[in-house]
C-alpha cells in the first residue's frame, strides 16, 4: 500500500475505530496533529506509535510546531520561541543565527522522541508590518535575514533528523487579511514579488528545502486563484522557474480562503 495524498486529522487523544477505518484508506497518506490531540509526552508518543503501526510504508505524522503562538504541545516540551524573537534579542546576526539553530534542533529532537516526523516550519514570510496572523511568525522584514535565519533553523531541524517545510509561498506577509477567516487578495506586481517575498524561498530552494507550504492568497496581478489552487504559481513559478522538486503540502482546507473552489471534495481536487 502506498501513501495517498490526503493528509487528515483526528478528534481527539485516540484512535477511535471510524478514524481507523479512515486512516487506513489507500488516499490517505499522514496525519496532521493538533493541541486537542494533546494529552501528555507519555500519550502523545503511543498516538504516534499507534498511528504508524497501521500502515506500511507507514503514514506520515505533522504538527504545526514553529515557537511562539503556534506551538502545539505544551507540557513536557520546551517553548520555542517566535520566529522574530531570534534577531531582537542580539544586535549581530551570527549571534541570531546560532540561536535559530539551535531552537530549530531542540525542536525537532523533542518531536521525533515523540514519533513525530516533521513539523510545518518554518515561516518564511516576510515581517511587512501588516499581517496580523504572521506577526512575529515571521523572523524579519528584510529577505535575507529571513533567508539567513529560516535556512539555521532548518539546519538545526536536519541535525536531528527533521525534514523542514516552509511557508507560505510565495508569501502571506503583504496582506492585512488572515486567510483562516477571510480571503486575502495581494495587489502586487510579480517582479515586485520575485524581488521581496520569494527570495527565501529561493534560497532555501537552492539549500535542498525539503517542501513548501503555498497561501491561501490571491495575487490578483498574477492569477486569480489562490497560490495553493493555481498551476501558475505551482509550475510555472515554483517548479520550473525556482526549479523546487519537493513536496508541496496545501494549507489546511478548511480555512475560509480556501472555499473558493467549493466543497472538501472540490478543494482537495483544486489544491
Amino acid at each position: 500500500m502506498t501513501l495517498g495524498p490526503l493528509m487528515v486529522d483526528l478528534e481527539g487523544t485516540s484512535i477511535s475505530e471510524t478514524e481507523k477505518d479512515l486512516l487506513l484508506k489507500p488516499v490517505v497518506g499522514g496525519v496532521i496533529l493538533f493541541t486537542r490531540n494533546f494529552e501528555s509526552v507519555e500519550q502523545i508518543t503511543a498516538l504516534a506509535e499507534e498511528i504508524h503501526k497501521l500502515r506500511s510504508p507507514r503514514l506520515l505524522i505533522a504538527v504545526d510546531h514553529e515557537g511562539g503562538r503556534v506551538q502545539r504541545f505544551h507540557e513536557g516540551f520546551s517553548r520555542i520561541p517566535a520566529a522574530a524573537v531570534y534577531a531582537k534579542v542580539t544586535d549581530n546576526l551570527d549571534n541570531s543565527r546560532q540561536l535559530a539553530e539551535k531552537a530549530g534542533w531542540l525542536m525537532a529532537v523533542e518531536l521525533r522522541a515523540c514519533g513525530i516526523d516533521f513539523s510545518f516550519a518554518p515561516v518564511l514570510d516576510l515581517a511587512h508590518g501588516l499581517s496580523g496572523v504572521i506577526g512575529d511568525r515571521a523572523f524579519h522584514s528584510r529577505a535575507t535575514t529571513v533567508a539567513t535565519l529560516a535556512y539555521a533553523f532548518m539546519h538545526g531541524m536536519n541535525r536531528a533528523g527533521m525534514k523542514a517545510v516552509g511557508k507560505h509561498f510565495p508569501g502571506h506577509g503583504g496582506v492585512v487579511e488572515d486567510s483562516h477567516v477571510a480571503m486575502p487578495v495581494d495587489h502586487r506586481e510579480l517582479e515586485v514579488l520575485l524581488h521581496s517575498d520569494i527570495i527565501p524561498f529561493q534560497y532555501m530552494i537552492e539549500n535542498r528545502l525539503a517542501a513548501i507550504m503555498p497561501a491561501h492568497v490571491i495575487y490578483d496581478k498574477v492569477d486569480e486563484k489562490p497560490a495553493g489552487y493555481s498551476s501558475f504559481w505551482i509550475e510555472n513559478i515554483l517548479r520550473q522557474r525556482l526549479g523546487f522538486q519537493g513536496v508541496v503540502f496545501s494549507d489546511d482546507l478548511s480555512m475560509e480562503a480556501a472555499c473558493v473552489a467549493g466543497g472538501y471534495g472540490e478543494r482537495a481536487e483544486a489544491a
